[in-house]
């Protein structure tokens, strides 16, 4: 058995560098794993990288995005996703070809290994020879594993090339579909700069029409206001200042003499009942109007005196003849108050059993301007009244100074000065009407039942003022779910 020496060794291994080729280029700085199978089989050790997909999958995957994608994507995405799969088959290709250079480079390494180990198998002997030949059957099997290698490269290169063939074809049909999508667009845009155009011109003549009729009508005013001017001039303006004095003055004589003719018909109606009853013992005097007082006088020698009868007013309804007695009117005089508008007004009058009855000619008419001074007064939050108390819970007043009478939207107060006389908010429990009775001043002067046991008669300024607090406090009350009227005026 021959012995080699170290120094022969190192001459080999520099011999073995030597004769390798420079131009060669390795994929890393040692030699793969190899193990021996069955039957002396040289086997690589494969080597497991999940996160590293093989080249087909990446390509199968892409291809099944590619095709789901298909229908979402508008034809310009679709064709910019083909060109961008188109460069990265040509790069795949690239790769493939980077491939085969270094698998060409493979083989002449793999082949001046070969020649290197059989210069060496030659001079060794004995076990270091059987060894070089090991080695000379592994480098073999080598080139055998190279050579299927190759093959399978030929195999993906080919699937590549018909990819990119596959892509080429897809992105020349999607830039037909774009630049065929570009011409429809296109002529779309043609036919509405054309629908464009034409409302334009519809509009500028349309709008030339008007000038012109515009133009007609402010010649046709300029006639007119010449022509009005001529009639002006014609007419000297003292004559049309005499005919506006004329038309007031005929205005104002037909006011009095329609109010004069009322007067008439009420009378002649008075007349006609005297006439159909001449045995009628008493009848009505006063102004049928809120703001006015009825007086009840006898016409007849033989009524007897009204200090010894009985007195009962009482409403009639317009609709119906149902008569609806008021509570507390048994005097002579009567002032009807705002709830009595609209109504016909009747009193009957008992004396020894024998009853006579007298009523007004029509419904009680509302005063003039009543409404619209109520109206003014409801856009203040509070509304006082200068009053004098008359009684006070049924018993005369002895005091006639002068109080303040607040008509708010929550409640009524009367007061002098910083002294509450009383002070409550709309209830069930509060009253307030029109006094009923009492003599001339009755159109003056209203009820309150503050609360029960605490009343007042309160006399105002002016018949006006007077009914304008009750249909405000009627009007507040009201609001507040509240209906304001007298005794028994609410059945």
């Amino acid at each position: 058995m021959t012995k080699v020496s170290p120094e022969v060794g190192d001459k080999m291994q520099e011999e073995i560098v030597l004769s390798v080729s420079a131009d060669v280029s390795f994929a890393s700085n040692h030699f793969p794993k190899y193990k021996i199978g069955p039957n002396n089989q040289i086997l690589e050790e494969p080597k497991v990288d999940p996160k590293a997909p093989s080249l087909k999958e990446v390509v199968a995957q892409e291809t099944s995005l590619l095709v789901e994608q298909q229908k979402r994507l508008s034809v310009r995405d679709l064709a910019s996703k083909f060109d961008k799969n188109l460069s990265a088959a040509a790069k795949l290709n690239d790769e493939a070809r980077l491939r085969e250079v270094a698998s060409l480079e493979g083989h002449v390494l793999l082949k001046k290994l070969r020649d290197a180990l059989e210069s060496i198998r030659g001079r060794l002997a004995g076990r270091n020879k059987e060894d070089v030949e090991k080695a000379i059957s592994m480098v073999e099997a080598l080139a055998v594993k190279l050579t299927q290698r190759e093959g399978e490269l030929i195999q993906e290169k080919f699937e590549v090339k018909k990819l990119a063939n596959f892509l080429k074809q897809a992105s020349e049909d999607a830039k037909k579909l774009v630049s065929q999508e570009r011409s429809f667009a296109c002529a779309e845009i043609e036919s509405a700069r054309a629908v464009v155009q034409r409302f334009g011109e519809a509009l500028e003549e349309q709008e030339k029409n008007s000038q012109a009729s515009e133009k007609q009508d402010v010649e046709g005013l300029m006639d007119e206001v010449q022509e009005a001017r001529k009639i002006r001039i014609r007419h000297q303006p003292s004559k049309v200042m005499d005919m506006e004095h004329e038309l007031r003055a005929l205005r104002i004589q037909i006011r009095e003499k329609s109010i004069f003719s009322v007067k008439l018909q009420k009378e002649l109606a008075i007349s006609k009942r005297a006439e159909e009853n001449p045995s009628r013992l008493y009848e009505l005097n006063g102004s049928e109007t809120l703001g006015s007082y009825l007086r009840i006088q006898p016409c007849s020698d033989k009524a007897p005196e009204l200090l010894k009868c009985s007195i009962q007013w009482y409403r009639v309804s317009s609709e119906s003849s149902k008569n609806e007695p008021i509570s507390g009117a048994n005097k002579s005089i009567y002032a009807p108050e705002p709830f009595d508008v609209g109504r016909i007004l009747q009193a009957d009058i008992v004396s020894n059993g024998q009853k006579a009855t007298v009523m007004t000619t029509g419904p009680i008419e509302h005063a003039a301007g009543l409404g619209n001074y109520v109206d003014t007064l409801m856009r203040k939050p509070n509304t006082e009244f200068n009053v004098v108390i008359s009684q006070t819970n049924g018993q005369d007043h002895p005091s006639h100074s002068v109080h303040v009478f607040h008509v708010g939207k929550m409640r009524m107060k009367l007061c002098k000065g910083w002294i509450t006389k009383a002070r409550e908010s709309y209830t069930a429990s509060m009253q307030l009407c029109g006094v009923r009775g009492g003599g001339n001043a009755a159109a003056k002067a209203l009820f309150w039942q503050a609360r029960k046991g605490h009343s007042f008669v309160l006399a105002f300024e002016s018949e006006r003022d007077r009914n304008a607090a009750i249909m405000l406090a009627r009007r507040y009350a009201l609001d507040c779910n509240v209906i304001l009227a007298g005794p028994d005026d609410r059945a």
